[in-house]
């Protein structure tokens, strides 16, 4: 019996389709140590924790927001804000509302079947918020669309399940920034789950920031699907929380889709990061290229699994995955595992993985210009992360997460 599952179904009052979903998911669990998807990420502990039903909306300070613009859409506590969010002028071309004022809400959420997606099954039957985001076709949105999820303290440990849908029209281009913040310190659960389609010879760009608290649990899954000749650049920045597991799943469906996927894993404290990527090239001359770099430090442990599957018929395919780890402490610890399967003909595919501390050489170089060893590491530190950021485009939109990462990365204890 998993008092974290009783606690996240108690007070259920879905149709009898969700019921029997729901009770399906309870009498599978959470997944153990034998399941290859969680091996990494023991749920031991969060089991035995219970949470409530995240309900009245919070007050937060305006503060947390400096700087994210309009349009915005805020979440506090899995609840909408309409308070915070600024939707009132939009672009033409773009809607932009949450889930709870669209016919979005009564479509019923994705169907999900595998004991290992726990949290995906729960978010289909539980999630009454989120939100739903068009682009029309030919449409082309010049300014970033902000995306706000803030936790923010109570007295007692809340739980939320948002579900969001994207769409992303024929040739229509677009930019959306998720912020995962923290409004004081808290203990919350985050289930989040993205549903995107970009249509043919479209392009979406799409960073993530999770800054969350750092006791705070978060579970993402992203799921995408390529139309031909569409593209998608995608920039995920793991800077908080305390335990934190992104799925992103996407499919290169449609001849000559583009996936440009990078990340930052920032484990440090008693932090847990998982990230685990499950690309599926399914048409001709498609092209994915992952770029992840991952950081550990104290005690803490960053997870990654880079899985690319190239599929019967996927000719000219071309994959690349990249995972460089530092190791700035002798507790910290990184596991990474790339997978490549290939089924194609004349396909080009190449990842690797390496785990290291910094480079002696440049660290001596340094230190002998007169900087001290510890600004010296955080230099060295700091450009190791930065790569990963040159898959967005945008000049300001790029300076503002390098600002984001760095000052993450100035309160980093390095031994």
């Amino acid at each position: 019996m998993s008092v974290l599952l009783d606690s996240l179904a108690s007070g259920f009052d879905g149709d009898a389709a969700r019921r029997a979903a729901l009770d399906a998911a309870l009498r599978d669990g959470l997944p153990g140590p034998r399941s290859e998807a969680w091996k990494y990420t023991p749920l031991r502990a969060l089991e035995r924790r219970s949470f409530v039903a995240s309900a009245a909306l919070p007050l937060i300070d305006p503060a947390l927001l400096a700087g994210i613009a309009a349009p915005r859409l805020v979440f506090v506590n899995g609840r909408f804000d309409a308070t915070h969010s600024d939707i009132g002028t939009l672009p033409a071309g773009l809607s932009l509302q949450p889930l709870s004022s669209s016919p979005e809400r009564d479509r019923g959420g994705p169907v999900f079947q595998r004991a290992d997606e726990v949290f995906a099954r729960l978010n289909a039957v539980l999630a009454d918020e989120g939100l739903v985001l068009r682009v029309e076709a030919d449409a082309e949105i010049a300014a970033p669309i902000s995306l706000v999820f803030a936790g923010a303290a109570l007295d007692a440990d809340s739980a939320w399940h948002l579900r969001h849908r994207i769409e992303i029209g024929a040739n229509a281009r677009a930019t959306f920034v998720e912020h995962h913040l923290a409004a004081g310190d808290h203990a919350h659960l985050a289930n989040h789950l993205f549903s995107i389609a970009i249509a043919a010879n479209a392009r979406l760009s799409h960073a993530r920031v999770q800054q969350d608290a750092a006791r705070a649990t978060s579970f993402l899954r992203t799921d995408a699907v390529l139309d031909a000749g569409a593209e998608y650049r995608r920039l995920d920045l793991e800077l908080g929380a305390g335990l934190s597991r992104h799925e992103l799943n996407v499919r290169l469906e449609g001849d000559g889709a583009k996936l440009f996927a990078n990340g930052v894993l920032l484990a440090d404290g008693r932090r847990h990061v998982d990230t685990r990527l499950g690309i599926e090239h399914t048409a001709r001359d498609t092209a994915c290229d992952l770029l992840w770099r991952g950081i550990g430090s104290g005690r803490g442990r960053a997870v990654f699994h880079g899985g690319i599957t190239i599929h019967a018929g996927a000719d000219g395919s071309d994959a690349n995955l990249s995972n460089k780890n530092l190791l700035l402490s002798e507790n910290a610890e990184i596991d990474t595992q790339p997978v490549l399967e290939i089924h194609a003909d004349e396909v080009k595919a190449a990842h690797g993985a390496t785990v290291g501390r910094l480079d002696a050489t440049a660290m001596f170089y340094l230190r002998s210009r007169g900087l001290p060893q510890a600004e010296a590491r955080q230099l060295l530190t700091a450009a190791f992360c930065r790569e990963p950021l040159n898959v967005i485009a945008d000049p300001a939109l790029h300076e503002r997460l390098t600002v984001a990462m760095d000052n993450r990365l100035q309160g980093l204890a390095i031994a």
